[in-house]
């Protein structure tokens, strides 16, 4: 019954947070992102690693929850944006599938191919992006974001995992 009600609720959390995410304004939602994105990515600012990024424009959009924000880069640092004169490169998925990738717990090439994450756009701006993303090295993080973020995606993969009501049927 608890594995149930874990998977139950791993797949509705994006149904029951898609308001509030959406309510919280973008002020708000681009000071989270940029510190979050400066933290997990300091090694490859202070390495200029995303110059290429400069005068261009990536879109994330977390398609169930219905929200995106556009990010570029400049000498100052990441850029994070509610609207972009273009939009070179769009990645999209799932708030879960967007977990897991964070975590570790699943690879973006794995999921690319599964058609759950979206990459669209510039081909070798794309690349570029996931490249730098699988280059992370979590234990940057402090340990306490560090662990969370392993705990909560093994939590989301767990729930994932469980079969539905509609597929014990069958």
């Amino acid at each position: 019954m608890f594995n149930q009600l874990h998977g139950r609720l791993v797949r509705l959390a994006p149904s029951l947070l898609r308001a509030p995410a959406r309510w919280m304004p973008f002020a708000l939602q681009q000071k989270l992102m940029g510190a979050l994105l400066s933290r997990i990515f300091s090694d490859a600012l202070a390495d200029g690693d995303f110059a290429f990024l400069q005068d261009r424009w990536l879109r994330i959009e977390v398609r169930d929850l219905q929200l995106g924000w556009f990010i570029s880069s400049s000498e100052a640092g990441l850029i994070i944006a509610e609207q972009a004169p273009q939009t070179d490169v769009t990645f999209s998925a799932e708030l879960n599938d967007l977990i897991l990738i964070a975590g570790r717990k699943e690879d973006p090439d794995s999921l690319f191919f599964q058609r759950r994450l979206r990459i669209e756009g510039d081909t070798e701006l794309g690349l570029e992006v996931k490249n730098l993303m699988d280059s992370i090295d979590l234990a940057v993080l402090p340990s306490v974001l560090r662990y969370a973020l392993q705990d909560f995606s093994g939590f989301v993969q767990r729930g994932l995992a469980q079969p539905m009501a509609s597929e014990r049927a069958l």
